[in-house]
């Protein structure tokens, strides 16, 4: 009975420790701040450079289907790494299914080949 007595006072230490330091690092922030509103505290930043352009321009959804390819083929990564550790193991049932993901991954690739998300123009 002992042992669960000095895990429970552990635990209630790290609970109290969880709740304790973020309210303290808030609260010394609200007390310590600088409250200065100066208007360029309050414009768009970007890496330093002034802004120039409206700022309710388009982007390009080149942009957007470049990020899906990106994934696409991060995702094929994620999933094939495991597939080829235990490639072994899986037999003839693994292969045909990692063939089947790799065919459905190619055919997203033709099909953003089509769509001329590759091309910078």
């Amino acid at each position: 009975m002992g042992i669960y007595l000095v895990l429970f006072v552990f635990f209630l230490i790290a609970i109290v420790i969880a709740v304790l330091v973020p309210n303290v690092n808030l609260l010394t922030n609200k007390f310590l701040k600088l409250d200065r509103n100066v208007a360029e505290k309050y414009e768009p930043y970007e890496c330093g450079i002034p802004k120039t352009y409206p700022l309710n321009r388009r982007y390009f959804a080149i942009f957007y289907l470049l990020a899906l390819v990106f994934l696409l083929f991060d995702i094929e990564t994620v999933f094939l790494f495991p597939w080829a550790v235990s490639f072994r193991e899986l037999g003839l049932l693994g292969f045909v299914e990692a063939f089947i993901f790799i065919a459905i991954l190619l055919v997203g690739f033709f099909y953003a080949l089509a769509k001329g998300v590759l091309k910078w123009d």
